[in-house]
């Protein structure tokens, strides 16, 4: 990932442009993935507790949705 200096530009918003590139790349949160070896099931455990956390979340939102349309 390179970011170039341009004319008349501040470190501080060249390193802003630079932390904003890797953070819509996704880079950090790639690294922070592989930083360990995750077996195969511990991969799918993960999976599916995130799958559970999200239909919660859309459940909630859901009950938030319908107790609006009630008021």
């Amino acid at each position: 990932m390179t970011v170039v200096r341009r004319r008349g530009e501040s470190l501080e918003s060249m390193l802003k442009r630079f932390r904003k590139s890797v953070s819509k790349n996704k880079i950090l949160s790639t690294v922070r993935k592989k930083r360990y070896h995750i077996t195969r099931g511990e991969r799918a455990r993960i999976k599916k507790r995130k799958g559970i956390q999200r239909a919660r979340r859309r459940e909630r939102k859901k009950a938030a949705r319908l107790n609006r349309r009630r008021r």
